[in-house]
């Protein structure tokens, strides 16, 4: 009863159907299959490890299951083991790994299996960092489409910078690798942003999700908060490698060998925006070059940015709509309304920025960073709104409520979002001001931009 049972889940679970079952040529392989998979299944790992041993020395090709499975009850035995012990477990873990491509290579990519690969090898400290990074830098160069793992990803970075540090890179191939990795992130951002965007406009609707969806939209979210965490480790890391004083002198270095390689513009002009380094001249040659060989919303975008440098705001304007008109990818456009939205905030035109915040969020509702945005606008304009120094201060309420939209649609803002609406709700009225005003349960009306209402709460 214990394998026809086991069997069924393992089917059931891998999604493989039962004539995967019957190429099996040891029947005993079968039993340990069942065995393990049911103590799996439990995280049962210690029963679990000898049938999956049995299993995976005779009939590697059986099942994923093996593999499946295989890996959390490696990973566990190697975490309560050491010394020889643990190091053998670790090469069962390595060798697996190898094997899973070798018989499963539809489930498994290249890029998949050694970023896994790498990950152990850092963790385990059984190599240098040097080895490590040529097997990431095997897996990004030659499957980057597969390449997805989140920590591995910042592994690849970081380990390119160490590399530099020691003198075996140079930092033109440190900015080559950390606009590749980001650019990477934002494929898999926009992929996954599409997912956020359907389940906030069926949350926003009413509707009842079914387990499948609800599964999907919960993955979506774990691997936005991941991709979230990494960007700003990569930017840590990267450091003071990009600023301007080290970026200027590179790009013109290598301006004329480069002038008609459009990625190579857009990757530098991005940088020099990004550093706010666009004062430079060198700055005005990238754009220039760049709208000549690859006319786009992001060379729109740079003319707008060179505009507003030179007090253009008409010109900066009429680029800056060119730019959002003529991106077609609603990801990027969000991106682009994004940025825009900054320079007028960072300028102080806060109704013009929210506009354009707004507007990310007709494009993409999940956008979390244009909710804080608004939070940040709206606290800003605290002594704008409001008759009395209440009213005022009530306007952080309204502030903290954007902040907490944020976290909720976006969970790669989720821990940021928290501490803004908490510092927020702390600049509110507080309980004794609540209770000495009068105004518990009451709705606040504000006459400002902002407009709308808050309601007081109750104490």
């Amino acid at each position: 009863m214990m394998k026809k049972k086991g069997i069924l889940f393992l089917a059931g679970l891998i999604g493989i159907s039962g004539t995967a079952f019957s190429q099996a040529q040891n029947p005993e392989c079968m039993t340990n299959l069942s065995v393990f998979g049911e103590h799996a299944k439990v995280k049962n790992y210690d029963a679990a490890y000898e049938p999956w041993k049995m299993v995976f020395d005779n009939c590697p090709e059986l099942h994923p299951a093996t593999y499946v499975y295989g890996e959390r009850i490696l990973k566990d035995k190697i975490g309560k083991s050491e010394g020889a012990e643990q190091e053998e477990l670790v090469n069962t873990l390595m060798s697996m790994y190898d094997k899973e491509l070798e018989y499963f290579p539809k489930r498994y990519s290249k890029a998949n299996v050694l970023a896994k690969k790498a990950l152990l090898m850092y963790d385990q400290k059984t190599a240098e960092g040097s080895e490590i990074f040529a097997v990431l830098d095997d897996a990004f160069q030659n499957d980057r489409a597969n390449f997805s793992n989140p920590k591995a990803l910042y592994l690849y970075f970081s380990l390119m910078v160490d590399e530099y540090d020691a003198g075996n890179k140079d930092l033109q191939q440190v900015f080559d690798t950390y606009d590749a990795v980001n650019e990477r992130i934002d494929e898999e951002m926009a992929d996954l942003s599409k997912v956020l965007d359907e389940y906030v406009a069926k949350e926003e609707a009413g509707e009842t999700l079914d387990a499948k969806s609800k599964q999907s939209f919960s993955n979506a979210k774990i691997n936005t908060e991941s991709y979230g965490k990494i960007s700003s480790s990569i930017d840590a890391k990267l450091g003071d490698l990009a600023d301007c004083e080290n970026l200027i002198p590179l790009l013109e270095k290598n301006f004329e060998a480069k002038k008609n390689d459009a990625q190579w513009l857009r990757r530098s002009a991005g940088r020099m925006d990004g550093k706010d380094c666009s004062d430079d001249p060198m700055f005005i040659k990238l754009v220039e070059a760049l709208h000549q060989v690859e006319p786009s919303s992001r060379s729109a975008y740079y003319l707008g940015v060179l505009n507003d440098k030179k007090g253009n705001s008409a010109e900066a304007l009429k680029y800056y709509n060119e730019s959002v008109s003529l991106e077609t990818d609603t990801y990027k456009k969000a991106n682009t309304l994004f940025k825009i939205g900054v320079k007028y905030k960072n300028a102080g035109q806060k109704t013009t920025a929210y506009k354009y915040f707004k507007q990310v969020l007709d494009v993409q509702p999940s956008n979390g960073k244009a909710y804080l945005q608004i939070a940040a606008l709206y606290a800003g304009s605290a002594n704008e709104c409001g008759a009395t120094p209440f009213e005022k201060r009530a306007v952080y309420w309204k502030a903290a409520q954007m902040a907490r939209k944020a976290g909720q649609v976006d969970p790669s803002v989720k821990s940021h979002a928290a501490q803004t609406a908490a510092s927020y709700e702390g600049r509110a009225p507080g309980k004794q001001d609540i209770f000495s005003s009068g105004m518990a349960g009451k709705t606040i009306q504000f006459n400002c931009w902002i407009g709308g209402s808050i309601t007081v709460p109750n104490i």
